[in-house]
């Protein structure tokens, strides 16, 4: 029999063409005729493992965050819970980064998504593990993905024009160096980044502090 002259389609292939596309162009770009011409395949044929666009972005919002490093949360794992949601919100981060144009998408939330569940499930349950109430681990979860989503839908230091003209003294007397902040961009933004991160991770350990204190 002959070898076929392109690989089989499959439910991986279709989802790491999504992800190129997304990566490259953006949300808008992904159809069904534009996928199916990617691969090399009629478009008909997608359907036997999507029905629909919607579900394509999920599958790939899905593999983004399988991405995603839950090691910390093993319950083999040494890190106390500061030490893991650190982590996590690290890898989180990097995992987004590589793919920002997915993140409005992860935004809704994991719905029914296998690897969204299982991030979700896990730091939930490392933090109830902590001695964290049920109510506060929630409150915590939901805070880190705001944190995260929030620092990778784009670059604060991006969003400055390296041009000095336009910062005017005269009207902006705070921003004579603004102009260097876009090519300093990852610097200024993982700066940024560590720093919320430690705020946020300093209060909740305050908190924590507190919980403990109490129920002694």
């Amino acid at each position: 029999m002959a070898r076929p002259r392109k690989p089989l389609l499959s439910t991986d292939r279709i989802v790491g063409a999504a992800r190129a596309l997304v990566d490259a162009e953006g949300l808008a770009a992904v159809s069904t005729r534009r996928l199916a011409a990617e691969l090399g395949v009629s478009g008909p044929s997608l359907y036997n493992h999507f029905r629909t666009k919607d579900q394509i972005l999920e599958a790939v919002a899905d593999s983004v965050s399988a991405q995603v490093d839950l090691s910390m949360f093993d319950a083999d794992d040494p890190r106390d819970w500061r030490t893991a949601l650190h982590d996590w919100a690290v890898s989180y981060r990097a995992a987004l980064r590589e793919h920002p144009n997915i993140v409005p998408v992860l935004a809704q939330g994991p719905g029914r998504r296998p690897a969204g569940l299982r991030l979700a499930d896990a730091v939930f349950g490392s933090m109830t593990d902590a001695g964290w109430p049920p109510a506060q681990a929630t409150s915590i979860g939901a805070l880190m993905r705001y944190f995260v989503m929030g620092s990778a839908l784009g670059s604060f230091a991006g969003g400055f024009v390296d041009d000095e003209t336009a910062y005017d003294p005269a009207d902006y007397p705070h921003l004579g160096q603004a102009h260097l902040l876009a090519e300093r961009q990852d610097v200024v933004d993982d700066r940024a980044f560590e720093t919320g991160l430690a705020a946020l991770l300093d209060g909740l350990s305050m908190q924590y502090e507190q919980l403990v204190a109490a129920a002694h």
